[in-house]
C-alpha cells in the first residue's frame, strides 16, 4: 500500500505538526495505557486545531524499559497499543480528515530484548556478531573508552557471554547498532520501507545523529568552558554534560547513510524529520538537511530550554537560520513534547502561570521561520503536572532524583472531559496520575469556552493557514530591547513583521516605518499604533503581539 504524497510537493514546509504520545492521549480499553484505537477516537480533535500532521510517539513492540524508544520489532505493534488493524484504521481515518501520518523510527539502537541482539550476544561468530557496537575490555578490565550514556553513567555494559562491552548511549537495556556493518543498514532501510508500503507520509527519525560512531573508539576530550554555555542535550547535573561528544555520535559516515534513507523514502513520496540532539546542533542539522539530499527537515531542541530571554530566543533562531542558508536546508521548532517539562511552567519565570505567556508562545511558534511542532496538550495551555516519587515512571527520573523529577510531568493523561473519572482518559487506573491542575483546563471545558486557550488555538492556527509568508518567508531581526523580539519574514517584494513583549508590563517601541496591522489574528487587540507627527509608536500589552505590513503594500495572496 504505496502512499501518493507525491503529488502534495513540499507539504511539510512550514508545516504544522502535533506530536501525540500515545500512552497519554486516549485509552480506548480501560488497561489505563493510550492506544491507538484511542487516537483514532479522538482524530476529529486534532483536525478542528487545523493542524497538517500527527507524529506519533513509539507504538512498537516493546519491554518499555523507555516507554517504546526499546524497540523489540519494528514491524509489529505492541499489544497494549493494539494490532497493525488498529493502525491501518488510524491512519485512513487520519487521511479521511487530511491529516498526515508521520511515526517514530529509533534506528540508532534496539531493545536488548530484539531477536537482533539475542543473536548478536550468543557468541563472536555468528551472523549477527558484528550487527551491535562490541569492544573488548582494556588490560585492567574497564570499558573500551570514556564515553558516557545520555541516561547517566558509562556507555558500556558488560556481557559475561561474549566477554565483551556492548554500546549503549541510552539505557543499557538499549544497546546500539553497528552501523559500520552494511548489513546493520540494509536491515534498518527494509524496516523502514515496511511502513512506507502501508502508507504512512513520513519519519520522526529519534536520535539519528547516534547513527554511527567512531571506530576507532577515541575517548572523547572534556567538554571547554565555551561548550558549557552553549544549549545541551542533558541538565548540566548529568555528567554527559561534562564532555565533547566527538566521537560518539554525530559522525560523517552518518551522510552516506542518510542518503541511502532519503533515496528509499523519496520512493514513496515520504518525508524524514530527523532528530539531532548535539552541543552544536546548527551545523549538523545543516549537513543532515542538505536540499535533497538527505532529510527534509531537521527537528530542533534549542527552544526547550528554561532561558528564553529575547537575546536567546535571536540567538537560537539566527544560528540555526545561518546554518541552513548555505546547504537549503529546513528545520522543526518546538517548545515542549514528551522529554521536558511543559512551556507553560518552564517559561513561567518560577512565578504563576499565564494564559497570555501562553498564547504568545504559541504565537511566536508559529511565526518561526521553518515549521512547528506543537506537543499534545499545548493547544490547552497544561502546566507541567506534579508527579510524586512514588508514582514515577520515567527511570532517567528515578536515576536523578530530586534534583531531576524526570519526563513524567509532561506525559500526564490529556484531559478529555472534566467531570468524568480520570478526566475522560480512561475507564481504568491510569499509568500516571491525572493531574488536578488539569481538570478545568479539559477538553469539553475549553470547547465550550470562545475565550479559552483551545479557542485562541484554533483562531491562531486557522489565520496561519492564512498567511504564506509564515509559512516560508525568510527571516531578519531587528534590533529592540528586551524584552521585545521583533523580525521580518519577506518572500520577493511581500514582507510582514512580527513583535513579540516577552515581559509582564506593557511596552512601547519605535517602529522604522508606518505599519499596517495584519487583521484576523486573535492576539490583534493586545497591541495598538500610535501615530505621531514624524514617527509611529508600536504600543504592546503585557505579552502582547503584533503582526503588520507596511503601509501601502498589498496583501499577499
Amino acid at each position: 500500500m504505496r502512499s501518493n504524497n507525491s503529488s502534495n510537493g513540499e507539504w511539510w514546509r512550514g508545516a504544522v505538526i502535533y506530536q501525540i504520545y500515545p500512552r497519554s492521549f486516549m485509552d480506548s480499553n480501560g488497561d489505563g495505557i493510550g492506544d491507538l484505537p484511542g487516537i483514532t477516537s479522538r482524530l476529529d480533535h486534532v483536525a478542528s486545531l487545523g493542524v497538517d500532521a500527527i507524529w506519533v510517539s513509539p507504538f512498537f513492540r516493546s519491554p518499555m524499559k523507555d516507554f517504546g524508544y526499546d524497540v523489540a520489532d519494528y514491524r509489529a505493534v505492541d499489544p497494549i497499543f493494539g494490532t497493525l488493524a488498529d493502525f491501518d484504521e488510524m491512519l485512513a481515518r487520519a487521511h479521511a480528515l487530511g491529516l498526515k501520518i508521520i511515526i517514530d523510527q529509533v534506528l540508532s539502537h534496539t531493545s536488548d530484548q530484539h531477536a537482533w541482539f539475542a543473536e548478536s550476544r550468543a557468541s563472536r561468530d555468528n551472523s549477527k556478531a558484528d550487527w551491535y557496537v562490541w569492544a573488548d575490555p582494556r588490560p585492567d578490565g574497564t570499558p573500551p573508552n570514556n564515553w558516557l550514556s545520555v541516561f547517566g553513567g558509562p556507555a558500556w555494559q558488560w556481557d559475561s557471554r561474549r566477554r565483551q562491552y556492548y554500546l549503549h548511549s541510552f539505557l543499557q537495556e538499549q544497546p546500539d547498532l553497528n552501523f559500520h556493518c552494511a548489513e546493520v543498514q540494509q536491515a534498518l532501510l527494509g524496516e523502514v520501507r515496511f511502513w512506507c508500503e502501508r502508507g504512512v507520509d513520513g519519519f520522526r527519525f529519534d536520535a539519528c545523529n547516534h547513527q554511527f560512531h567512531d571506530a576507532l573508539l577515541r575517548d572523547n576530550p572534556p567538554a571547554s568552558a565555551a561548550s558549557l554555555d552553549e544549549v545541551s542535550t542533558v541538565r548540566a547535573d548529568n555528567p554527559y554534560a561534562m564532555q565533547q561528544h566527538l566521537y560518539d555520535k554525530s559522525q560523517m559516515e552518518n551522510l552516506r547513510f542518510l542518503e541511502s534513507l532519503r533515496g528509499l523514502l523519496d520512493d514513496y513520496g515520504a518525508v524524514a524529520l530527523g532528530e539531532v540532539g548535539d552541543e552544536n546542533a546548527p551545523p549538523v542539522m545543516a549537513q543532515y538537511t542538505e536540499l535533497g539530499k538527505r532529510l527534509h527537515l531537521a527537528y530542533s531542541f534549542s527552544l526547550l530550554t528554561a532561558e528564553h530571554s529575547a537575546r536567546h530566543l535571536r540567538h537560537q533562531v539566527e544560528t540555526l537560520d545561518q546554518a541552513l542558508a548555505p546547504t537549503g536546508g529546513w528545520g522543526c521548532w518546538a517548545v515542549s513534547n514528551h522529554d521536558v517539562p511543559r512551556v507553560a511552567t518552564r517559561w513561567s519565570g518560577g512565578g504563576p502561570e499565564d494564559t497570555r505567556r501562553d498564547r504568545l508562545w504559541l504565537a511566536l511558534l508559529l511565526a518561526l521561520r521553518g515549521s512547528a511542532s506543537i506537543y499534545q496538550g499545548e493547544e490547552l495551555g497544561l502546566p507541567e503536572a506534579e508527579v510524586p516519587f512514588e508514582l514515577l515512571q520515567d527511570p532517567y527520573g528515578r536515576a536523578f532524583w530530586p534534583e531531576f523529577k524526570g519526563r513524567d510531568g509532561c506525559r500526564t493523561p490529556m484531559p478529555w472531559k472534566a467531570d468524568e473519572l480520570h478526566a475522560g482518559f480512561t475507564t481504568g487506573g491510569p499509568w500516571l496520575p491525572v493531574y488536578g491542575r488539569h481538570l478545568p483546563l479539559a477538553v469539553d471545558r475549553q470547547s465550550t469556552d470562545p475565550d479559552s486557550m483551545l479557542a485562541f488555538s484554533r483562531a491562531l492556527l486557522r489565520w496561519r493557514r492564512a498567511q504564506p509568508l509564515l509559512r516560508t518567508g525568510s527571516i531578519a531581526f531587528i534590533d529592540a530591547p528586551e524584552p521585545v523580539l521583533w523580525f521580518e519574514r519577506r518572500e520577493g517584494n511581500q514582507s510582514l513583521q512580527a513583535v513579540f513583549n516577552l515581559g509582564g508590563e506593557s511596552v512601547s517601541i519605535a517602529l522604522h516605518g508606518a505599519l499596517e496591522p495584519l487583521a484576523g489574528h486573535p492576539l490583534a487587540s493586545s497591541s495598538t499604533l500610535q501615530a505621531g507627527a514624524e514617527r509611529r509608536m508600536l504600543r504592546l500589552a503585557p505579552y502582547g503581539v503584533f503582526f503588520g505590513r507596511p503601509a501601502g503594500e498589498e496583501e499577499p495572496m
